[in-house]
């Protein structure tokens, strides 16, 4: 009986997930542009990936063709991609980076400079201190080293955006860490059951057995009770995501002894997934590229000092990362394909899946709808 009551308590905790279209559907995706990925705080990039004046990556998401650039007083700047003249796309990834002098368009030679100010546009009386002349920019933060983009003509605050995050990992040295390993995944599944499958362990146990094996917690009831801003504890011997649980890498500098022995992970809504070791951290940025697609750029980071060493391997954590990575890519991308039945309409958040959601909630404030 006793068994039968608490099977029971946890249907009766079970909540209705999002519809089946907010997965699939074009209206609901553009929606999502315009009031999420236009309108808040979206993670493009690293502060490293700019090593010098000149230097530029682009960033695409949604219609918005963009790039970052580190200008002649190192600072990073974010632009439209596109020249003022006649709309065309200045720049392109294949190009060489750094930028030697300025920023040329290719249709008719306007040239910008790393401001984006107008240098000048041949055979034309134009005044180049004129702003309506110059590049539009976009307003750009950095914080641990991650460059954050907002869209909208009136940003939030930044600082209120970042606080909860900030205040938790304070003492991880975030901004001096250096991406040893990157990878890029394409996964053909909506950008939210990706954030989904991040916010629960509820699949560990059966998705990720070498994960498991170094966090014995994350199979323990389902993965229930998880306490992830105190941090979850390694098996006795391990201390951080390695195949052994173990490096020959030191704790990052000025972590309290729970930060060296726990894990810590943690979303940063829309686009930005930390996960968090005592000598390296794994970061996702996601950027949408349709309803049922999502590039994922994956940063293994480590300390600087480390990785001068003679012995310095990232590959017992990447190599990690890399299987856990394509455990998480696999099963996302079989909900996606569950999910197209015509039979389905929506699923169900278990107890031990409250963290997931936190994306409904989200959705649902940010398209001002009833769910």
């Amino acid at each position: 009986m006793n068994e039968f009551c608490r099977i029971w308590s946890f249907l009766i905790a079970m909540e209705k997930s999002l519809d089946k279209k907010y997965y699939f559907s074009d209206e609901i995706y553009n929606q999502e542009l315009d009031t999420i990925f236009y309108s808040d705080w979206v993670c493009c990039g690293r502060e490293e990936d700019l090593d010098s004046a000149g230097s530029y990556n682009i960033f695409v998401i949604g219609n918005e063709n963009l790039f970052i650039i580190k200008d002649k007083n190192n600072d990073i700047r974010v632009f439209h991609n596109f020249c003022k003249h006649r709309g065309c796309q200045i720049l392109e990834n294949e190009e060489s980076s750094p930028l030697k002098r300025n920023i040329r368009c290719p249709y008719h030679s306007w040239v910008y400079n790393f401001d984006g100010s107008l240098f000048k546009a041949p055979h034309l009386d134009v005044d180049t201190k004129d702003k309506k002349f110059h590049l539009n920019r976009v307003k750009s933060e950095a914080w641990g080293g991650f460059i954050f983009i907002n869209l909208d003509e009136k940003p939030s605050s930044f600082e209120k955006y970042i606080k909860k995050l900030s205040d938790q990992f304070i003492r991880f040295p975030l901004s001096e860490l250096v991406s040893s390993r990157s990878y890029q995944y394409d996964v053909s599944a909506n950008w939210k059951v990706i954030v989904e499958n991040y916010n629960e362990c509820y699949h560990c146990a059966g998705v990720h057995p070498e994960l498991v094996s170094i966090i014995p917690a994350f199979k323990e009831n389902g993965g229930n009770g998880l306490d992830w801003d105190e941090g979850i504890p390694h098996r006795p011997g391990a201390n951080t995501f390695t195949f052994s649980g173990t490096t020959n890498r030191k704790p990052f500098p000025g972590l309290n002894q729970s930060e060296k022995k726990n894990h810590f992970g943690q979303a940063l809504y829309p686009n930005l997934m930390m996960s968090l070791s005592m000598d390296h951290v794994a970061a996702f940025i996601l950027q949408p590229i349709s309803p049922t697609y999502t590039r994922i750029d994956c940063r293994i980071l480590f300390h600087p000092d480390e990785v001068v060493k003679s012995d310095f391997d990232p590959d017992d954590a990447s190599e990690f990362w890399n299987l856990v990575n394509k455990q998480d890519w696999n099963i996302c991308e079989r909900v996606q394909k569950g999910m197209q039945s015509n039979t389905f309409k929506y699923g169900y958040y278990s107890p031990m899946e409250d963290e997931s959601l936190d994306i409904r909630k989200y959705i649902q404030e940010r398209l001002d709808i009833k769910l």
